[in-house]
């Protein structure tokens, strides 16, 4: 008797954690109860599982914390990690539990186009709800200091591309990033550069990329663009480039270039002063660079906007004039020309 009776209890014990174990493997594949695709969930730092599974009962995502928790324990998945995760529906409890211990949390991107200024970049950074601001309070010059970059004005050491960051990384992390990879692309270009340049660092072929990425509406205009600002400081003449005068006005310039804006003293205005302005006017793309390192070779030292996004180029002042009268007097434009003036 007492033999059946604890082959019954046996059989009963079998039975119920069977039933248990079913119940336990429902319950973590169980979808999570999500109101809303895309749900964001805050890990805070320091939290537990047991405090995160209690907080997602409370907050009505889980009918009950206790599967969850059993499941960490269960596996050993109890070391989770802080951040921003972004839930889906059909997200279950084991889902849930591979993304906080692997720690695959939200991620966010932001973009920063070819020829941006630093002032730009700083603006679009302070925009993101998402990011630990720490630049509204440090000039460029602290923001270089903090770098590591010598110059301190950084304009130009910040690679035009979309960075990929997490909740709560910092501005300057971003910044940082771009000045990396603005240095590697730079000195990978350098050796391979083309013979006989006008300028002998890669800093000054940084600056000249500046200045093609803002004179260059077409970007199959770049070498060409680069080649009559080569042959320029070849010649000892004047760059004369509106962007350079633009970018020293700074604040100052309300998008009309006077004759009075030319005539302004600054290190910038290249109407005034002969060589490279100090530093880059922007922040160029790879293919600005490409086109400073290796600039079309020819006889043209002037351009005219034709009025859709490409130039004409000239050899000779007269050429140019002609060019001149046909693509801007002649249809009343007020796009952009470069031609030096008497040196």
């Amino acid at each position: 008797m007492l033999r059946r009776v604890a082959l019954f209890i046996a059989i009963l014990a079998i039975a119920g954690s069977v039933f248990l174990w079913q119940w336990f493997q429902e319950a973590v594949s169980q979808a999570l109860v999500l109101d809303q695709a895309g749900y964001v969930l805050e890990v805070a730092p320091g939290t537990g599982i047991n405090l995160l599974a209690d907080k997602l009962e409370k907050q009505g995502l889980l009918e009950s914390a206790l599967p969850l928790k059993i499941y960490a324990r269960l596996y050993t998945l109890s070391n989770i990690k802080a951040g921003d995760y972004l839930l889906s529906r059909g997200e279950t409890s084991i889902s849930l539990l591979e993304k906080l211990t692997t720690g695959a949390v939200r991620e966010h991107s932001i973009t920063f186009p070819e020829g941006w200024t630093l002032s730009q970049w700083r603006s679009e950074l302070a925009r993101s709800d998402y990011l630990k601001h720490t630049l509204s309070e440090q000039s460029s010059a602290a923001i270089a200091t903090k770098l590591g970059i010598e110059n301190q004005n950084p304009e130009g050491w910040f690679a035009p591309d979309t960075y990929v960051y997490r909740t709560g990384d910092s501005d300057l992390s971003v910044l940082n990033r771009a000045y990396q990879t603005m240095t590697i692309k730079l000195n990978s270009l350098w050796p391979e550069r083309q013979e006989g340049l006008p300028y002998l660092t890669p800093y000054q072929a940084l600056i000249m990329a500046s200045i093609v990425e803002k004179e260059t509406g077409t970007a199959s205009e770049r070498a060409q663009i680069a080649g009559v600002f080569t042959l320029r400081l070849q010649k000892g003449m004047r760059l004369q480039t509106d962007p350079t005068v633009i970018y020293g006005l700074g604040d100052n310039f309300k998008g009309n270039l006077t004759r009075k804006h030319l005539e302004q003293k600054s290190a910038y205005n290249t109407y005034q002063h002969k060589g490279l302005p100090p530093t880059p006017i922007a922040n160029p793309g790879v293919d600005a660079l490409m086109a400073a390192m290796n600039p079309a070779t020819g006889k043209a030292l002037c351009f005219v906007a034709k009025g859709d996004g490409s130039h004409y180029f000239s050899a000779s002042l007269d050429e140019h004039n002609k060019a001149v009268r046909r693509y801007q007097i002649n249809h009343r434009a007020r796009t952009y020309r470069s031609a030096p003036k008497a040196q």
